[in-house]
């Protein structure tokens, strides 16, 4: 663990340089009895309402909001702690529920996953959580990253040593032997070394993986139901588990306190982890009616992750293509029909949540995901609620985010501009603040 404590250490270095090249550096936590005033031209403080406030003020104190007051206050003559966003239009902190904070797909991926440490991932892991932060995303959810180096850049961002949004991980996700998930394309010795414990065959053994991953930290199961685009394999798209795997992992999960969510793109797949009792699906391309019912008869949420389709298709048909020939082949089918698998999954009444799978795509670009939503049917406001009030609902944390209420942590974000005009406004962010933390004040 002591490489882990280093890498910690140089992450918050690496983060900080970064910092105080990029944007002005935070603001410390206002000390009890301190209060911040956020003056707000624009307020939409709960989404699910749609209603968008005016001239208003937000009370901060300790990192939380206290209240909202109306017309602009700046206190007993105490401008130190006003922030003017009296010609902004002010919301929640934006919520990705599908990340992979520790990597980033690009042309040296498959060698990288080779020679870098857990060490390695954590620092880049800060770098990528920041970028993150900055682009207006306070909550993540990081599902699919070495247990190492993903727990302790969730804890160390948890501690306040590290700049990030707020994380909620799964660590390694659980797949069968030769499934997506687990280490594929490579020489049979580097295979037995990187396989690792979430990896498991037949039921009793996938109870055993999901357990493992419970202990070592996990705040959520994530499983590999189906096949994947970037996994070096020509194993298809379709259903990897079995039923009976499915229905032992969806099981042992829930009696461990834990939500389950299931990579998946094949409609066998999809529609046999929702009869398992999954909570939800994360991309869903080849879903259908009766994978429909079943997120409707389920609660279960849809999370679409178009920008990842969106940018594997890109690189595939690009002269600069990087991947595999088999991830090529599987991205020139996925990615296009993505779009399409969410405009029927939105006609069909499907509680979609907002994630793009970034580390796939760029992290930072995150808000580019809104914009498809848009093509697939959403409204921009919609396309705002599937980010703060119906992500939060989806991972738990509905007292803790997408809203700005007396009583919840000051997660607020700023852009120039009317988002529910315009979504695309979202990808040029003004002002972050996390916890009550300034960290981008343009």
């Amino acid at each position: 663990m002591k490489s882990f404590a280093l890498a910690l250490v140089a992450s918050l270095a690496v983060a900080g340089a970064s910092q105080a090249q990029q944007s002005p550096p935070s603001q410390a936590i206002p000390q009890a009895g301190e209060t911040v005033f956020v003056q707000a031209g624009r307020l939409l403080a709960d989404p699910e309402t749609g209603v968008v406030l005016r001239d208003k003020t937000l009370v901060i104190v300790g990192g939380r909001v206290t209240e909202i007051r109306d017309g602009f206050v700046s206190g007993d003559g105490g401008e130190g702690n006003v922030v003017d966003l009296r010609q902004h239009f002010v919301l929640p902190g934006l919520i990705d529920s599908h990340v992979h904070l520790t990597s980033q797909q690009n042309p040296n991926a498959r060698l990288m996953g080779v020679t870098e440490s857990e060490a390695d991932r954590a620092i880049l892991g800060a770098q990528y959580a920041r970028r993150t932060l900055m682009a207006g995303f306070t909550t993540v959810a990081d599902l699919g990253g070495s247990n190492n180096a993903v727990f302790a850049l969730r804890d160390g961002i948890a501690a306040g040593q590290v700049p990030g949004p707020r994380v909620i991980a799964s660590g390694s996700s659980v797949s069968i032997h030769g499934g997506h998930g687990d280490v594929n394309g490579y020489s049979e010795e580097i295979m037995h070394l990187f396989s690792g414990e979430s990896i498991c065959s037949g039921p009793e053994d996938c109870m055993r993986a999901v357990r493992t991953q419970v202990r070592a930290g996990a705040d959520v199961i994530k499983i590999t139901a189906t096949g994947g685009v970037l996994s070096n394999t020509a194993a298809g798209l379709a259903q990897q588990f079995t039923d009976a795997e499915l229905a032992a992992i969806v099981e042992v999960g829930h009696r461990m306190g834990r939500r389950v969510t299931a990579h998946a793109h094949g409609v066998d797949g999809i529609n046999a982890f929702l009869r398992a009792g999954g909570d939800s699906i994360e991309h869903g391309t080849y879903l259908d009616d009766a994978s429909i019912r079943l997120f409707r008869d389920n609660d279960a949420y849809l999370v679409p992750t178009l920008l990842a389709g969106d940018f594997v298709a890109r690189i595939a048909s690009s002269p600069g293509n990087f991947f595999t020939p088999a991830q090529t082949a599987k991205a020139l089918e996925v990615g296009p029909k993505m779009v399409d698998m969410a405009a029927r999954a939105h006609a069909g009444g499907v509680r979609i949540a907002f994630g793009t799978d970034s580390g796939v795509s760029a992290h930072g670009d995150n808000a580019q995901e809104f914009a498809l939503l848009v093509r697939a049917g959403m409204t921009p406001l919609e396309a705002v609620q599937s980010a703060t009030v119906v992500a939060a609902e989806h991972l738990g944390l509905s007292n803790e985010a997408g809203r700005i209420a007396p009583g919840m942590p000051a997660d607020i974000i700023a852009v120039d501009g009317d988002p529910l005009a315009d979504v695309t406004v979202l990808e040029d962010m003004d002002f972050v603040m996390r916890g009550g933390v300034v960290h981008r004040n343009d």
